[in-house]
Parts: C-alpha cells; structure tokens; sequence
C-alpha cells in the first residue's frame, strides 16, 4: 500500500515556509516519517533553510527536487511558493542520487547519480522508475538522459524535467538531502511491485514548411536553409500576419517555437533570444541538419495535451488505481496561458479521481518510457502516475 500526501506553502520566509510544509506533511501522514518527500521551491527562498525546516518537522528519510518557476498541487497554485509530495509504501524501493558538472561532463554525472540505485543489482522489484531533475540551464540535457539510459541498460523509465528560477534564466537547483546543488542533476529511484505510469503529450503542429538546421552550436541556431535562422521566424510572422518585435522576441516566440521532426513526430524548443549575427538561442540544443517546422497551438491544445498524458500514465497502470501523480510542464506554457494554466492542472487532477496531485514549471520536461515519446523536451506536459 502506498499513502501520499501533496503540501504547499506561500510563506515568503524560508524557515517558516519549511515548517509549514514539514507540520502539513506530519499531520496528512500521523508519526510515521515518510520513506520520501519530493520539493518544488521557488527561487526566492534560502533552500539550505527551508530543507533544513522542512526535514526537522517531518523526518523524511530520502528527500529530493528542485528549484520551480511555479509550483501546484489540485488544490492551490502559485508563483513564489513551494509544494512537496510525501509517500510511504510498502511497495516502493526508494533511494537518490546526486551528480555535479553537467556542464562538464554527463557521464560521470550519470555513473554519481545512479551509484545510489538498487534496482541495478537486485530483482526484487520487477518495476523500476527514476524522478530525474536536472539543472537545465547547464545545458546538455538530451546527452544526460542518454547517460542515464546507457548505465541502467534501458531498464529504467524516466520522468521529469529542468529546474527553474521564476522565468529569470539565472541558476537553478536541485535538492538531494538538505543541500541544494547547481550545475547538478539528481535521481530518485523508485522500485515498484506495480508499475509506474508515464504518459507524454504536447499538442502542438507544424505551421510552417520544413526547414534544415544548417548551422547550430549547442542551443544556438545560426542558419536554417543556409538563412540567418531569424529570418525564417520574420519570414513566417508576415505569412501569418504576426508581429515580431526583434527587439522584444520572447512574446512571438511563446506562439511560435521549433519543432525537431523525429519522423514520429515533433520534439519541441522555445527560442528565446536573437543573438547580433541573425542566430535565434534556444532553451534547449537542436542538432545540426535536423529538419525543424515553426509550430503552433490553440489556447486549449496544453489542455488537451496534459489530458492525453495523464490518461496514459493511467493505462499504464495496467488496471492499478492512482495513488498520486507528478506534472511537469514548461514555464512557457504558463506564461503563454497566463491564469488559464490552471484549468490544465485541473483537467490533470479530475482524472486522477482523487489521488494526490503534485509539480512544477521546469525548463523542459523529461521523459523515457516504453510507448512514450521520449527524451527532453520543451512546452510539453509530462506526467508520472504511482499506484496505489
């Protein structure tokens, strides 16, 4: 049996903040300590303290997140604030792990993180899953994920996303214990007797004709069909009759990003600057000679999108009932909607039927299971399902 219960605070001070999440917890959860507690904190808090607090007033024994750009449960949402799920199962294994230098070097933080996993050496649990956040902003995301993949021989399914800091592209966080790591990625093992369910979804299509990724380096896009890459988002503003601000791109940008085509399908990037040279940066990498389209959406397709992967993070339940769920999804999908992201969360929590509801807006989401479109992901809802 697992028992969950989701928290969330709005108080500005970091110690208090983490006592009123850590007496929540303890009084949804009676003595007992969680086997493990997943936080999501905005930038504005001190998180050695609000870690430190929260831990002294609930005594999780594993603890794990990240620094958000919004944060929610079924129940509240908000910026500025924090959040956590706690659980306590006799059916999940949990551990974690932490990996420093991803801007350095994704193997060696893959080997650091999965170091503290059971599932590698034991056959205990038939079902083994992973929490992953990463700092995103280092960069590397896709090439992590791969890491990740390759030392646990694609036995693990993945879910997840890129810590935030509110939409300031500054530094980010993730939480391993009561310390608070930059440049980082932690992994939170989760070994099941019932298995997990991760579900996938965007809702956005092309817009545009093809084009070929000619130049990159990294997250940068120079040159699409051999054109300083801003000119194909000009080209595309005055086809559709969209204003373009190149001085003030984001707002264009937040309608208009860039799909990779997969030849399955369509892995998504928001553009976020345009650098001197014409070359547009992205939040995340684009390899060179890829085909891109510019996409778009329509006010309800996030709706829709976080609707579709919640239902299939369910079947993939395969008949057990939610005990609580995790949603991921892009702080540009909540600045696009504005206060209409939260009929997404609410579409999300009427189809778990009462079980826990917890996440946060990340720089990208992440996701690795079997059926899923998977890898690291820009404006795409991600959800991870446990079983009751």
């Amino acid at each position: 049996m697992t028992k969950t219960a989701t928290v969330y605070t709005s108080e500005a001070d970091s110690e208090s903040a983490g006592r009123e999440l850590g007496r929540k917890v303890a009084e949804a959860l009676g003595p007992q300590q969680p086997d493990a507690l997943i936080v999501f904190a905005s930038s504005r808090f001190d998180y050695p303290r609000l870690l430190a607090a929260v831990s002294d007033a609930c005594g999780p024994r594993v603890l794990a997140g990240s620094s958000s750009a919004g944060e929610f449960t079924a129940r509240e949402r908000g910026e500025g604030t924090a959040c956590a799920l706690a659980l306590i199962s006799d059916e999940i294994a949990i551990s974690a792990g932490v990996g420093v230098g991803v801007s350095l070097d994704r193997a060696q933080v893959a080997r650091d993180v999965v170091s503290s996993f059971r599932g590698l050496e034991s056959r205990d649990f038939p079902y083994r899953s992973a929490l992953v956040m990463t700092d995103a902003l280092a960069g590397h995301a896709d090439d992590l994920v791969e890491q990740l993949t390759v030392l646990t021989s694609g036995m693990y399914q993945f879910a997840g996303g890129g810590a935030g800091d509110d939409a300031r592209f500054s530094r980010t966080h993730v939480f391993c214990g009561t310390e608070a790591f930059t440049d980082a990625c932690v992994g939170l093992e989760l070994l099941s007797r019932k298995p997990l369910g991760i579900g996938v979804d965007h809702g956005w299509v092309p817009a545009s004709g093809s084009l070929r990724v000619t130049e990159a380096r990294g997250a940068q896009v120079v040159s699409l069909n051999a054109m300083p890459a801003v000119e194909a988002f000009q080209a595309h503003a005055s086809a559709t009759g969209q204003r373009f601000d190149q001085s003030a791109p984001l707002p264009f940008f937040l309608h208009n990003i860039l799909g990779i085509d997969t030849g399955t399908g369509y892995r998504l990037r928001v553009p976020l600057t345009i650098g001197e040279d014409g070359s547009v940066h992205c939040a995340a990498e684009i390899p060179v000679g890829a085909r891109v389209c510019i996409m778009k959406t329509t006010g309800e397709s996030p709706i829709v999108a976080a609707q579709r992967a919640t239902q299939s993070a369910i079947r993939s339940l395969h008949g057990h009932k939610p005990a609580a769920a995790l949603l991921f999804d892009c702080v540009a999908t909540r600045l696009r909607m504005g206060d209409a992201f939260g009929y997404e969360v609410d579409s999300v929590a009427r189809l778990l039927d009462g079980a826990s509801l917890v996440g946060c807006n990340t720089y990208g989401q992440i996701a690795r299971a079997d059926g899923q479109f998977g890898g690291f992901h820009n404006c795409t809802a991600v959800v991870m399902v446990l079983p009751a």
